[in-house]
């Protein structure tokens, strides 16, 4: 070991933790303009919303095997990641199972409105979305706007 090489003392990027810590700060790199950020604080949790909806019309099934195979990258990824899906998983489930009927219609528009309020913030940013690098990010943009609405209530990722 090398006293004077300083990559010495910290873990490997491999890790868990420093691989989330990561993806986030490479998204957080397209993600700097504050109405950008602000679109997407909003955009994300929609499309989510929006994206589970349209599957759940397909079949509940389907939707509930999409959302078990997403904490399935976020429980590789972080257990802390696991944790904070699995809760906003669940709200998204009861929301939109308690509709009790399809809604296909809202939920295209949804989707729809959320992706131009995305393009819309990424235009202003002046820098291209981050899955179109990498599909990891679509579920890594997620996780960003955790940490943005988390860091603003004052707690730490």
């Amino acid at each position: 070991m090398n006293v004077n090489d300083p990559s010495q003392d910290q873990p490997s990027i491999n890790t868990p933790e420093k691989r989330i810590d990561a993806l986030i700060a490479h998204y957080a790199l397209s993600h700097q303009n504050v109405t950008n950020e602000a679109l997407h604080c909003v955009c994300v949790p929609l499309i989510m919303y929006s994206l589970v909806g349209l599957i759940h019309t397909l079949h509940p099934l389907a939707a509930l095997a999409f959302l078990a195979a997403s904490m399935v990258y976020y429980l590789r990824l972080s257990q802390r990641a696991a944790v904070l899906m699995l809760i906003w998983s669940s709200v998204l489930w009861m929301a939109i199972a308690s509709l009790h009927s399809q809604q296909l219609l809202t939920y295209t528009t949804v989707f729809v409105l959320a992706w131009i309020g995305q393009f819309i913030g990424h235009k202003l940013e002046g820098k291209k979305p981050s899955f179109l690098e990498d599909l990891q990010y679509l579920w890594t943009g997620p996780l960003f706007v955790a940490q943005v609405l988390l860091r603003r209530l004052g707690w730490h990722w």
